[in-house]
């Protein structure tokens, strides 16, 4: 698989929707996490990251437009011990309880399925980054728009090369319905040198009507310290 520039992805794609990356910096010394949101609807567009204890939660930028939290509301990050959580919607809450719990990534995923918004049916899409820097991807998705089937899969990194990630996103472009994400998780250039530079250059690359927030973290390997940076359209 050919290495994509990550940008030129998000630049020729009105609508990703939501999407994660994960990966090595250039020089292998930081772990990279990043994820950010979109939406084409004033409710999904409603919308800001803020910090919380333990990562990141959506939050209404504007309570009194809010019409339905139930998709859109949510911890799309959360440090679990020296592990991130990153997913696109509130099996980011299952999978942490199920990590306290001594059991697995995966095990909390076959709990769930892709979202109940019909005809789109949302994957969801999770990921885990670990201390030493390696990390897994899971799609949960419907059988091609049929809600009686929900197709799993997982993706493990042991040894992330530096200077490139994975990025997955719900879907491949917009439409009605919107299509899901196909294929494996895609393999991209990450060469920026901080946590600042890849949040310009992917939040300058993301649509501009459709772009909502952003969240990017660099995490230092060897002492597990980090920084990040919040980018929100309002």
């Amino acid at each position: 698989m050919n290495k994509l520039d990550l940008m030129n992805l998000l630049s020729t794609n009105a609508y990703p929707g939501r999407g994660i990356v994960l990966g090595r910096s250039a020089d292998g010394k930081s772990a990279i996490a990043a994820y950010f949101i979109m939406g084409r609807s004033e409710n999904s567009r409603n919308r800001v990251f803020t910090v919380t204890e333990d990562g990141i939660r959506t939050e209404a930028h504007d309570p009194s437009k809010m019409v339905d939290p139930s998709l859109i509301i949510y911890h799309p990050v959360r440090q679990v011990g020296g592990q991130l959580v990153v997913t696109n919607g509130d099996q980011t809450d299952t999978i942490r309880d199920f990590l306290v719990e001594g059991k697995s990534f995966g095990q909390a995923l076959h709990t769930r399925e892709f979202e109940p918004d019909g005809p789109n049916y949302t994957p969801r899409i999770s990921g885990i980054l670990n201390p030493d820097g390696s990390f897994k991807l899971s799609i949960l998705k419907s059988a091609d728009g049929d809600p009686s089937c929900c197709h799993r899969f997982f993706y493990t990194y042991d040894h992330p090369l530096a200077g490139e990630g994975r990025f997955i996103h719900t879907y491949m472009g917009d439409g009605n319905p919107l299509p899901s994400f196909e294929g494996e998780p895609e393999r991209v250039v990450l060469d920026a040198a901080s946590a600042e530079e890849l949040a310009e250059q992917m939040w300058a690359a993301l649509n501009a009507d459709n772009k909502v927030s952003l969240f990017v973290r660099y995490i230092d390997i060897a002492s597990g310290e980090y920084t990040q940076v919040i980018k929100n359209k309002f």
